[in-house]
């Protein structure tokens, strides 16, 4: 959440940069919430400095003095307590419409809304070319007998699958590689969170109050609750309102969690197979940094997530995305997107993200240093793989003439096969 002091300084330039992304700060309603907020305030300081004042004069006052001075201090409690309403409404006010500001997006970035707008960083691999016309991975799966949609659907209807066989020991197998690289290579500690999680822990990440409506929300008796749409979410609050040590940072986190997504407003996108689920499990990695660092720790985020696409042998491209293309609290990201011969383009399997201090000052994580300095941290973010988008890739990228698919080298070990054959 944003200070509102900075937004309102014209050294920010909060709204020219906010309307890269096509949010149009509204400047007069922040400008009179501020100040009448802070009258506010004054007015029941100065109401307490009087009432003090009152209270000491009456102990040595003339008893004519007395009634009037006893009156004063009535009539001044009435105004502190008014004024502290007042307070608590405007803040109230004030800190729903700061809630719904998106972060400033890094100057760094490209203008645009669009993935038309990206610009190309690097690419990874060559684009197979088949002596045959590649399938897409539904056709692929359901040849295999690997991936059973309708009964998915039977289940709990549009936007869910079945995985069989080899096909769920492959699942299985993404995980478990994820985890090991990460936890033993790149120094993350892994975690088992909830999945579901409470409005608190919604909002210090930035899904509410904004989202709310991409959200599965279920509850017991006053209990709300909401399920996670990715791990980001409780490994990062895992800090809400705590003040972190600037010299124990980084702090590396990974999670393997399944994710809940209503995708409300994007029906007719990709609904067919597993690249848009309603259910999906992910692989997610969490870094809590020193601010001043924060886009080096992105560069070191982000080659985490491609070295798990390299060891897999997946084509692949970095793109940076727009200025008006990224999330509601990012400030800059990076796209991962995977050659897809199915769909003959390129398609986003993770997002490497660098918040700044956006979501940290939402949730409270603070620090200090050994010299005292107080601050925020800064909080990254990157898919490190999700599941089902990565075995979408396995699919296309390694299927064969003869319906077959090979598996990556690395998870070998981990599956005890290597080709997927129809009726896996």
């Amino acid at each position: 959440m944003h200070d509102p002091r900075v937004l309102l300084d014209p050294a920010t330039d909060a709204v020219r940069k906010l309307a890269r992304r096509g949010y149009a700060l509204d400047v007069a309603s922040l400008e009179k919430l501020l100040a009448a907020r802070n009258s506010a305030i004054q007015r029941g300081d100065e109401a307490r400095a009087e009432s003090k004042r009152v209270a000491t004069a009456v102990k040595g006052a003339e008893p004519e003095e007395r009634q009037a001075l006893v009156a004063r201090a009535r009539e001044l409690k009435g105004v502190v307590s008014a004024a502290e309403e007042e307070h608590r409404e405007l803040e109230a006010q004030l800190q729903d419409l700061l809630l719904g500001i998106p972060n400033l997006p890094s100057d760094d970035l490209p203008d645009g809304a669009s993935d038309d707008d990206a610009e190309l960083v690097r690419t990874w691999g060559e684009p197979q070319r088949f002596d045959f016309t590649p399938l897409d991975h539904v056709d692929i799966g359901e040849k295999l007998g690997i991936l059973d949609l309708p009964r998915a659907t039977k289940l709990a209807g549009p936007r869910f699958a079945v995985l069989r066989g080899k096909g769920a020991a492959l699942e299985r197998a993404l995980a478990r590689y994820f985890l090991e690289l990460h936890t033993e290579q790149h120094g993350y500690t892994e975690f088992s969170v909830p999945t579901l999680v409470n409005r608190a822990t919604m909002t210090g990440t930035g899904q509410l109050p904004k989202f709310e409506q991409d959200l599965f929300k279920t509850g017991v008796a006053d209990r709300e609750l909401y399920l996670i749409p990715t791990a980001e979410v409780p490994l990062t609050n895992l800090h809400a309102s705590e003040t972190l040590a600037l010299e124990d940072l980084p702090l590396a986190y990974t999670a393997h969690t399944p994710c809940f997504r209503s995708e409300a407003g994007s029906y007719g996108r990709d609904t067919r197979g597993l690249v848009r689920l309603h259910e999906f499990s992910k692989v997610e990695l969490v870094r809590v940094v020193d601010a001043e660092r924060s886009r080096e720790e992105l560069d070191v985020l982000l080659g985490h997530a491609e070295t798990v696409m390299q060891n897999l042998g997946l084509a692949y491209r970095v793109v940076k995305l727009a200025a008006g293309d990224i999330g509601f609290s990012a400030e800059f990201t990076y796209d991962i997107e995977v050659w897809l011969p199915g769909q003959q383009k390129y398609r986003e399997i993770a997002s490497a993200s660098d918040f700044g201090t956006f979501q940290a000052r939402r949730a409270g994580i603070r620090t200090k240093s050994k010299d005292g300095r107080r601050g925020f941290a800064a909080t990254l973010n990157s898919s490190g793989l999700p599941i089902g988008r990565t075995l979408v890739a396995i699919l296309e990228q390694g299927q064969q003439a003869d319906g077959s698919v090979r598996i990556p080298d690395v998870l070998v070990p981990y599956t005890g096969f290597d080709t997927l054959t129809p009726h896996s």
